[in-house]
C-alpha cells in the first residue's frame, strides 16, 4: 500500500472512530499534490462505504487567514452525504473529536461549473443561495496542522447544515449575519469578509475542483467559507445562523 493510501485511511479511520492522531507532515516537507492526493483517497473509503458525494468546500477564504498559514489562495475539500446534518435535527457530540462551528452561505448548483469562470458566469449557474454552518473538526491532536496536514484532512470539514434555498438574483455580497449559541450571538459578521464576496469563493471552486478533474455538478453543493472565526460546540446546545434577507439555520447538540 502506498503512503498516500497509508495516510488516507489513518485519517478516514480517525474520523470514523473519533480519534485524533499526531500530525502526518509537522515540518512542511509533503507536496501540496500529495496532501489533495491523500484527501481523495481518503474521501473514496466513504464512497466504497455507501456515501456520495454532493459537493465541496472552500477553507481559508478570510485574507487574514491565508497571511497567517503563508498562502494566496484558498483551499477546498470534498463534502459527502454522510457528512450533511438535517437542518433543525440533533448531532452527536461525541461523533467528534474537537469540534467547532463556522456561519457560511451555501450555494447549489443548477449546471456544471468548471475551469476558469467569471463572476457572472458562476452566478448563471446558482439555482440557490442559503445561510448555513459547517462543522469542522480537525483529527489532528490540539487542532495543531500544517497546510499540507489540513488539506490531506479534508480542510477540518466533519459536517454542514443547510437553511432554506433562497433566490441568487439578489445582492449577497454584504449581508449581516449573527451566530448564536443558545439564543445568545457569539459571532457577528458579513458576507463580505468570504472573499470580499462569496461569488468568489465559488469562482475559485470551480477552478479547483476542475484543476483535480472533478467539475462542479449540478445538484452540488458549495459551501462558501467560514465568515467569522469558528466557536467550539459542546452537548445540549442548539447552534444557529441568521443572514439578513436570507434567513436563518441551525442544529442540536446531543451527546
Amino acid at each position: 500500500m502506498s503512503r498516500i493510501q497509508n495516510v488516507a485511511e489513518l485519517l478516514d479511520d480517525a474520523a470514523r472512530a473519533a480519534g485524533s492522531v499526531f500530525q502526518i507532515d509537522p515540518d512542511g516537507r509533503l507536496s501540496v499534490a500529495d496532501a489533495y492526493a491523500i484527501q481523495a483517497a481518503s474521501i473514496e473509503r466513504r464512497v466504497q462505504r455507501g456515501e456520495r458525494r454532493v459537493g465541496v468546500k472552500m477553507g481559508f477564504t478570510s485574507r487574514a487567514k491565508m497571511i497567517q498559514m503563508g498562502i494566496d489562495d484558498v483551499i477546498w475539500g470534498r463534502l459527502s452525504s454522510g457528512m450533511q446534518v438535517e437542518e433543525g435535527s440533533m448531532v452527536k457530540r461525541s461523533r467528534f473529536i474537537h469540534p467547532r462551528v463556522e456561519p457560511e452561505i451555501a450555494f447549489v448548483l443548477k449546471k456544471e461549473l468548471a475551469g476558469d469562470v467569471t463572476a457572472a458566469e458562476a452566478l448563471a449557474a446558482v439555482e440557490a443561495v442559503a445561510p448555513a454552518l459547517e462543522i469542522i473538526d480537525s483529527r489532528y491532536r490540539d487542532f495543531k496542522f500544517s497546510l499540507t496536514d489540513v488539506i490531506a484532512d479534508n480542510a477540518s470539514s466533519s459536517g454542514f447544515i443547510v437553511g432554506a434555498w433562497n433566490d441568487p438574483r439578489q445582492d449577497f455580497s454584504n449581508l449581516g449575519l449573527t451566530m448564536n449559541i443558545d439564543g445568545r450571538t457569539v459571532q457577528v459578521g458579513s458576507t463580505a469578509a468570504i472573499l470580499g464576496h462569496p461569488l468568489r469563493s465559488l469562482v475559485a471552486a470551480a477552478r479547483l475542483s476542475a484543476a483535480a478533474g472533478e467539475p462542479l455538478r449540478a445538484g452540488w453543493i458549495v459551501m462558501a467559507g467560514g465568515a467569522t472565526p469558528a466557536e467550539w460546540i459542546e452537548p445540549g446546545q442548539y447552534v444557529s445562523i441568521e443572514v439578513e434577507r436570507l434567513g436563518v439555520a441551525g442544529f442540536h447538540v446531543g451527546e
